[in-house]
């Protein structure tokens, strides 16, 4: 068990990142790593910058992304550690599954927590599910899944996650507009992940991509920004697949579809067919609990 009483030590986690891995068959699995954050209280600087970045609203308290956005400390603690057994640099995050219980207050503070829940060999690499819960007087208020990917050989592949299936994409064209640059430091600071593919070209290209590209979350955000939310019910769920980078200054188009409590998008880079991010956010009783089967589509 990992503690923390504060905001997690960037520097603390980034120099363990540079330690050498064991390695996944050596280890014998991912271990049950679990760390704690206790009496976070929500900085509004870091919010008011998450909403200037994302254009999001905190009308009826936080976003439902945000949490995801300053616990992924919690996250890169544990991607780090030295009994993690691959390097955090090889990780690449393809979905999240988030739920949302109640609005949190923005004056709230918060406990944190978030463990090594599950993996699953695949054909070319092997996923990793990280569960991470928020509670606010000891009230669970939101909790999410996130899986991060590694390529490779680990063995004998296994059956894929039924929440790797992700909803087909909408025709309607909900909005379009130019990504910005020169944001990749500004939301690593809320992120705690600073990644070198989000604000080094030079260091993306060696993992295969053509350039620097944005941070997931804050492209979903900007995506959930334009549209409506599908449902006034506070219980809230939204699961994005995370299918490619979305680079810095660049065009791309926004397509939604509205139906009972249920909204699915995609946002397509130019010049793609294939989109970068799908989304399903489901409201009210379609916002089914996160161990659950995978939602409709």
């Amino acid at each position: 068990m990992l503690e923390f009483d504060r905001r997690p030590s960037t520097t603390a986690y980034m120099v363990r990142a540079l330690y050498p891995s064991a390695g996944l068959r050596k280890a014998g699995g991912f271990p049950p790593v679990r760390a704690t954050w206790r009496r976070h209280r929500i900085d509004p600087g870091d919010l008011a910058e998450f909403l200037r970045l994302t254009g999001l609203r905190a009308d009826q308290g936080l976003p439902i992304l945000y949490p995801n956005v300053f616990g992924f400390r919690l996250h890169m603690v544990i991607l780090t550690h030295p009994a993690f057994p691959l390097p955090i640099w090889g990780a690449l995050q393809i979905r999240n599954h988030l739920r949302q219980y109640r609005p949190i207050p923005q004056d709230a503070v918060l406990d944190l927590e978030t463990s090594v829940a599950g993996h699953r060999v695949l054909e070319k690499g092997v996923e990793v599910d990280l569960h991470a819960c928020v509670r606010h007087r000891d009230d669970l208020v939101w909790e999410s899944l996130n899986v991060f990917y590694y390529r490779g050989r680990f063995g004998a592949a296994g059956p894929p996650s039924p929440l790797a299936t992700a909803p087909a994409v909408a025709d309607a064209v909900a909005d379009r507009w130019r990504t910005s640059s020169g944001v990749g430091w500004r939301f690593a600071r809320l992120t705690g992940d600073y990644n070198g593919i989000h604000w080094w070209s030079r260091y993306a290209r060696l993992f295969g991509f053509r350039g620097a590209f944005h941070h997931p979350q804050l492209v979903l955000g900007q995506s959930m920004a334009r549209l409506s939310p599908p449902a006034s019910d506070p219980v809230q769920r939204l699961d994005s697949w995370l299918k490619g980078p979305v680079y810095y200054n660049s065009d791309v188009t926004l397509h939604a579809a509205a139906g009972r409590d249920v909204l699915t998008f995609a946002l397509v880079p130019g010049g793609e067919e294939r989109p970068a991010i799908l989304g399903r956010w489901s409201g009210g009783a379609e916002a089914a609990g996160l161990l659950d089967k995978q939602p409709p589509t």
